[in-house]
């Protein structure tokens, strides 16, 4: 999916990123630290949170506090979740584009 206006948000990255990593990785396998993916992706820890996030709302990782990360032992997500990802994401994107119209009428 691309966004009007520019590249993927920072924290989209990280969570795609991520994704292809968990496909390579069995249910129960830690993922790195919070240091170590902001060490890989150069992006700020709030930006790395919120990658994480997305991924815990998909259900495809579980945090265990300060244990960390790991992969979901049903690392597959339901189908409304995806179709309610995309949903969020469509209306994201109309919004993104509303806002740039309507900053450049501004202008």
């Amino acid at each position: 999916m691309t966004y009007a206006g520019g590249p993927k948000p920072k924290a989209v990255q990280v969570a795609d990123a991520l994704r292809q990593d968990i496909k390579r990785m069995k249910p129960g396998d830690k993922l790195p630290s919070q240091r170590e993916l902001m060490d890989r992706f150069g992006f700020a820890s709030q930006t790395i949170q919120n990658g994480l996030s997305a991924l815990r709302a998909e259900g495809l990782i579980v945090s265990a506090g300060n244990l960390g990360n790991f992969v979901n032992d049903e690392s597959t997500p339901t189908t409304d979740v995806r179709d309610d990802i995309e949903e969020i994401r469509s209306q994201l994107q109309a919004l993104t584009q509303r806002v740039t119209t309507l900053e450049n009428r501004s202008a």
